[in-house]
């Protein structure tokens, strides 16, 4: 599974954006960024801002890693489509 809080860290590296800049963006503290980069999952609409703010669809890269995953299949899928 994909870890959203280090691929979000790793965005924002990449963007040479700070901590500082995006703690600002999302109207909260440093320290409650660097809590973001450690969930493995995150809310979505928190997830929305992200992805506004750092201008990258984060929701794109889950959904690949659920294609990609061989073992996934949503917990109501019957199977019988």
């Amino acid at each position: 599974m994909l870890h959203i809080g280090q691929l979000i860290a790793c965005t924002l590296h990449e963007q040479g954006r700070t901590v500082t800049w995006f703690a600002r963006q999302l109207c909260c503290t440093r320290p409650n960024v660097y809590k973001i980069f450690g969930k493995e999952n995150i809310d979505i609409s928190l997830l929305w801002r992200i992805s506004c703010i750092l201008h990258h669809d984060f929701f794109g890269d889950l959904s690949q890693e659920m294609k990609c995953d061989v073992n996934f299949s949503l917990p109501f899928s019957s199977g019988t489509e």
